[in-house]
């Protein structure tokens, strides 16, 4: 489970100082799927970045626990390094940018995730998201689509407890897009992983359990659905 009180967040010096997050108080389950939505401005990829510890607050808590209180790691009071580690174990990141080495194939991409957790059986993930056939073909003979499934697989490989997501089918025309919320969506079922993903498109929060509105650098709606469709079922 993620926690998150108190969470604010400032941009910019002196008076050019601006504040992006406004008390945020959050708490986000074990095996949750989050859908995190707002207008551009409105905070929600500042509130990802803070969630997942590639940025820090300048008050409030970011507390991850898992069964007794001596498995509650506060990320907002590690050192730099410590941060760092704990990324590394627990969480996993997909971008719209699929940031991917252009002079490794892709079952090397996927190995860099897999060797932060020794994972050797990442090409099984591989597999999972349908690019099996693909394991020598370099990024730039793929297509958009395959190019961020292997960032699917890349992230996934490192077996973490939360997959972090920032507009991960931006960049993607609509079938493509479907495939690839199909496939993390089918893979957090199997694994176990909890979701968080900042997304322009509301139809996507309808496969989400949980589904955050930001406005303002604020929480402004918290909603549960008790229906949740696949991606081929939303609308685009």
């Amino acid at each position: 489970m993620i926690k998150a009180n108190g969470i604010e967040k400032f941009y910019g010096t002196e008076e050019n100082r601006f504040q992006v997050l406004k008390g945020i108080d959050l708490q986000i389950a074990d095996g949750d799927f989050a859908v995190i939505l707002g207008a551009s401005g409105s905070g929600k990829s500042t509130l990802l970045n803070v969630l997942s510890g590639l940025e820090r607050p300048e008050a409030g808590t970011v507390i991850y626990a898992s069964g007794s209180s001596e498995h509650h790691t506060d990320i907002t009071k590690l050192s730099d390094s410590k941060l760092t580690e704990f990324r590394k174990k627990y969480i996993g990141f997909i971008f719209q940018q699929y940031y991917l080495l252009p002079n490794m194939n892709v079952d090397k991409n996927v190995k860099m995730g897999a060797d932060l957790a020794g994972n050797k059986d990442y090409r099984a993930i591989i597999q999972a998201v349908g690019l099996g056939e693909k394991l020598h073909k370099y990024p730039s003979e793929l297509s958009g689509g395959e190019q961020q499934r292997v960032s699917v697989a890349r992230a996934l490989a490192k077996k973490p407890k939360v997959l972090f997501l920032d507009e991960p089918t931006g960049a993607l025309d609509e079938q493509m897009g479907r495939q690839v919320l199909d496939y993390i969506c089918r893979l957090q079922k199997e694994y176990g992983f909890a979701v968080v993903m900042v997304t322009h498109n509301q139809n996507i929060a309808e496969m989400a359990n949980t589904v955050i509105h930001m406005n303002s650098g604020r929480l402004s709606k918290l909603q549960s659905n008790t229906t949740i469709k696949n991606a081929y079922e939303i609308g685009w």
